[in-house]
């Protein structure tokens, strides 16, 4: 069992949504963005979606070597995780079982805590 945690500033997400052009298209899928921004202030939803990325990078072992875009956080209201490209290969390398993530936000924070299962346990 391996287990991956995050926590970030939900202004820090809101400022790179407003600064940056291209940071949801970089680091969301379209599905993650739909959903992000139909919500009533979607910089909180993206806050939780980036800090689950980290947390399910952290707990695969390879940091921040994914591609964002590789792990797409899908399902309410419990998340589960979908991988793919490089990031699904290292999985299968690592021999990475079930993956199970939580989420959380308040008004300032976002938060994410991932467990991922060994394959042959």
């Amino acid at each position: 069992m391996r287990v991956g945690v995050d926590l970030i500033e939900i202004e820090r997400i809101e400022r790179a949504l407003d600064r940056y052009t291209d940071f949801r298209a970089r680091c969301f899928t379209d599905a993650e963005r739909d959903y992000c921004d139909s919500r009533g202030r979607p910089a909180q939803h993206y806050a939780a979606r980036f800090a689950g990325k980290e947390a399910v990078g952290k707990a695969l072992g390879c940091g921040v070597r994914f591609t964002w875009r590789e792990i797409e956080i899908v399902g309410r209201p419990k998340p589960g995780v979908k991988l793919s490209g490089r990031t699904k290969a290292w999985a299968d390398k690592v021999r990475a079982g079930a993956i199970d993530l939580s989420m959380s936000h308040s008004k300032g924070l976002a938060t994410a805590v991932c467990l991922v299962a060994d394959r042959d346990a």
